[in-house]
């Protein structure tokens, strides 16, 4: 079996003795056009892995910025069959750079499982995170997307202790994705040390990757958790970015991709300056 994308990332991140940097942003805000533009430019800012989030109409763990970037994307028309085809359109472009769609299991349910495995594996997704789907029902999806050669990448929290750890990572393939926070996204910030010591704990638990997310805002934040983890996830920092180019019509305004790539740019000097070993 060919080594995945996902895989193939991380691998070298290894070889290059660094950490990595995981960027989320939501599928179709403001619009198709916009974000299909900022996506096919991130690999070239340095986001080494890309998570694409599915705009959906009761995102119950994201904060209020990642909720009203799926609600601008919804209204202008997001859908997953949409979502799919500007990863197509990416994947023409770039064969390399992993692909990780993040969202809830709603919109796939109502897709039809084994026909959305089948043509997310089409159009080059390589992982999905689906944060509503428990570890004890989630055989529903894993089977088929394992078939099609998709990871299931699990989510962890500061709760996860080691009696939850195994059930959790059973199934786990592609990456583990530590939420650093207990709550909603964007909030606020983790202690490094709480997050050295949850890497710690995950990594007596499995052999994958770990990235850790919520709450990372700068380069230095950024650095300090890619120094400790495998990958430092910036998600709201970035929709934040995306909002504040937006016009009184919530349009993109002249310079918004350029605005976002240069944070992304900012993140992958701090997160490439750690080195490891």
């Amino acid at each position: 079996m060919n080594q995945s994308r996902i895989a193939g990332r991380f691998a070298a991140l290894r070889e290059a003795r660094r950490g990595g940097l995981v960027t989320y942003l939501t599928c179709g805000d403001p619009d198709a056009e916009t974000f299909a533009s900022v996506l096919a430019r991130l690999p070239e800012a340095g986001a080494d892995l890309i998570e694409v989030g599915v705009p959906f109409s009761d995102p119950m763990a994201d904060g209020p910025a990642i909720q009203a970037a799926g609600l601008r994307a919804l209204k202008a028309g997001m859908t997953l069959a949409k979502v799919l085809a500007i990863v197509r359109g990416f994947r023409k472009r770039d064969g390399e750079t992993p692909i990780i769609l993040m969202g809830y299991y709603n919109p796939i349910y109502r897709y039809g499982v084994e026909r959305f495995c089948g043509d997310a594996a089409a159009a080059g997704v390589d992982g999905l995170i689906t944060v509503d789907l428990p570890p004890e029902e989630d055989e529903e999806l894993r089977v088929p997307a394992r078939a099609a050669g998709i990871d299931l990448v699990k989510l962890t929290a500061p709760t996860s202790d080691d009696r939850r750890l195994p059930a959790i990572l059973g199934h786990a393939s592609g990456f583990v994705y530590h939420v650093a926070i207990a709550g909603i996204t964007g909030t606020k910030s983790a202690a490094i040390e709480q997050v050295r010591e949850a890497v710690t704990r995950i990594r007596r638990h499995t052999h994958l990757p770990i990235a850790v997310g919520f709450g990372i805002r700068t380069p230095e934040q950024a650095a300090e958790v890619a120094g400790v983890a495998d990958a430092a996830v910036v998600g709201t920092a970035l929709v934040n970015r995306v909002a504040s180019m937006l016009d009184v019509k919530g349009r993109a305004k002249s310079g918004l991709a350029e605005a976002v790539l240069s944070d992304v740019r900012a993140l992958a000097k701090g997160v490439r300056a750690v080195r490891k070993g």
